[in-house]
């Protein structure tokens, strides 16, 4: 069997997810905070680029702030914070390519590959639907479901789970037809969740 065609960056836009309340990070807004001299939201923003064509971030707050990085800022359709998978159904309504590839904005450090691998696995699964797959610190899989690549052609369905009451993003992912993508290098998706984090971090 020939390998499936791989799918071309241009054909994937770009989501980075910083629309959330930023409760563990004292209400700051995570995506503006500083890491190593420039907002965590920036940062990914620019390792994603290399990785997609067209770009997009999902906010809630300060909007002028993320719109001075030179993408477009989307706040949530849905009210109240309702987290990634409100920034999901948002951008698919903006989304002009068919895949869309999402990313939180406090990973500073994900794959350079990280689409890349996950649109192969995607395109040689016939997968509607690629997810990060890491190990925990108990050696166990963990999926890193907001590090994903979806079809823009799933957002009835999305639209369907958010109506119906669902948040759990996980539970939606693997309600699709999906393909977990194993990484072995966990360090690569650590976040930072509170202000100890980012002041912690070895490399600020």
């Amino acid at each position: 069997m020939a390998d499936a065609a791989p799918i071309p960056s241009d054909a994937i836009t770009g989501l980075v997810l910083a629309g959330g309340r930023g409760q563990r990070m004292q209400g700051r807004d995570k995506g503006l905070q500083p890491y190593l001299g420039r907002p965590l939201a920036l940062h990914a923003l620019e390792r994603l680029a290399p990785q997609v064509g067209p770009l997009l971030l999902s906010a809630n707050r300060h909007l002028a702030e993320y719109r001075a990085f030179g993408v477009p800022v989307l706040p949530d359709a849905i009210g109240d914070f309702p987290g990634p998978l409100a920034g999901w159904l948002t951008a698919l309504a903006q989304c002009r390519t068919p895949w869309l590839a999402s990313v939180p904005c406090d990973t500073p450090h994900f794959p350079l590959d990280l689409v890349g691998r996950l649109s192969a696995a995607a395109a040689q699964g016939n997968a509607d639907l690629a997810v990060a797959l890491t190990r925990g610190d108990d050696g166990e899989p963990l999926m890193q479901p907001v590090f994903c690549l979806l079809k823009a052609a799933l957002a009835p369905a999305l639209q369907d789970y958010v109506a119906g009451g669902g948040r759990r993003v996980q539970q939606w992912v693997l309600q699709q037809r999906h393909v977990a993508v194993p990484f072995d290098d966990a360090s690569a998706f650590r976040n930072f969740n509170t202000l100890e984090d980012l002041e912690r971090n070895p490399d600020a």
